[in-house]
């Protein structure tokens, strides 16, 4: 199975998740439905997943082997100034 290009996330939040679930469906061109079927999960999944909201830790798991991901857990330290500020400008596009 050829690996896609570098895709790497410092996930610290659902939404990150969401986010990087979403784009890597949208990279490899499929639909929230195909996931799903491949998946073995229903499309509520996908949409729960994407938008960073509860879903199984084993639905995860279908979702990222559907998407040709793996999880990797390491310790995450304190976040940098830039994580922070980041999420605090997204917070603030949040709001206005």
């Amino acid at each position: 199975m050829e690996r896609m290009h570098a895709m790497e996330y410092n996930i610290r939040l659902s939404d990150e998740l969401g986010r990087a679930l979403r784009d890597r469906r949208q990279a490899l061109g499929l639909s929230k439905s195909s996931v799903a079927e491949r998946a073995g999960k229903v499309r509520e999944v996908i949409y729960r997943l994407e938008a960073g909201e509860e879903a199984s830790v084993s639905s995860l798991f279908a979702v990222a082997g559907a998407l040709d991901l793996v999880l990797r857990l390491e310790p995450a330290g304190l976040p940098t100034a830039a994580e922070v500020a980041r999420r605090f400008q997204e917070d603030d596009d949040d709001a206005a």
